[in-house]
């Protein structure tokens, strides 16, 4: 299903739930009931509640987009690394360097078409994946350089190959949900709490308050489906992309 259809579905059902128990509410009310008496430290202590969550959510969505633009900045440092390996290599002979280069195109070309999909579907990283790699290093730290010229540029080679690795490693740790359970549960508790509690003002059935109980309850569905779709940086839909090797490979983009 589409996360803009579960998005809708979800908001949808908030704003139903919220208007159906005011309906109900609204007829088990007498008629010599007065909407003034509501105490005023209830609607304190509503207040109170309603600013401690928004607090909450900001916090909670701080740490998802932040989390999302880590594995983005990820994905550029791997793409980056992998493109330094592919221009340094230009110094060593013509068969070592055309192998090296093709490893690193047999590398981007899976993490585009297959692997990203991968950790969309599974959230970790695919072992045809991890043994493209290994062949890489492998043909990287098995040259002899033949000349201070090559030597030069060996070490520098390791090192982006260590770089690739790394990054790698950090999109593989990023590519499953990032909110702990416990996090949502407090989520969730705090939504049904937050929303519950406008009731205790003894809302009535006018268009006004129909209105805006009915945005309000969109809008905590809507905070919280932004935070579902931030949880996991590379499997939904505003995730983090591949940009980046298409960008630094763009002969390797279908």
């Amino acid at each position: 299903m589409k996360d803009w259809i579960v998005l809708v579905i979800a908001m949808a059902a908030a704003c139903a739930v919220v208007l159906t128990i005011v309906v109900v509410n609204h007829r088990r009310i007498r008629e010599d009931d007065d909407p003034s008496e509501t105490p005023d430290v209830m609607e304190y202590m509503t207040m109170m509640i309603g600013v401690v969550y928004a607090i909450v959510l900001g916090l909670a969505i701080a740490g998802v987009w932040e989390a999302r633009s880590a594995a983005q900045e990820t994905v550029r440092q791997e793409a980056q690394a992998l493109h330094e390996v592919s221009e340094r290599v230009q110094v060593y002979p013509g068969p070592v360097r055309d192998r090296i280069r093709a490893d690193v195109d047999s590398y981007v070309t899976f993490v585009m078409d297959s692997e990203w999909h991968h950790m969309e579907v599974h959230g970790d990283l695919s072992d045809k994946g991890t043994a493209l790699l290994s062949q890489l290093r492998k043909d990287v730290t098995s040259y002899v350089p033949a000349n201070d010229h090559e030597s030069q540029a060996y070490q520098p080679l390791v090192d982006q190959v260590a770089a690739v690795d790394d990054a790698r490693t950090a999109r593989g740790q990023g590519a499953g949900a990032t909110m702990p359970g416990v996090v949502w549960f407090g989520l969730i508790v705090g939504a049904v709490v937050t929303v519950g509690l406008i009731f205790t003002l003894q809302i009535r059935r006018t268009a006004r308050e129909l209105l805006l109980a009915g945005l309000f309850s969109v809008l905590i569905a809507f905070l919280l489906f932004l935070i579902w779709d931030f949880d996991a940086p590379f499997g939904r839909g505003i995730s983090a992309t591949s940009a980046p090797f298409h960008a630094l490979f763009p002969e390797l983009t279908k």
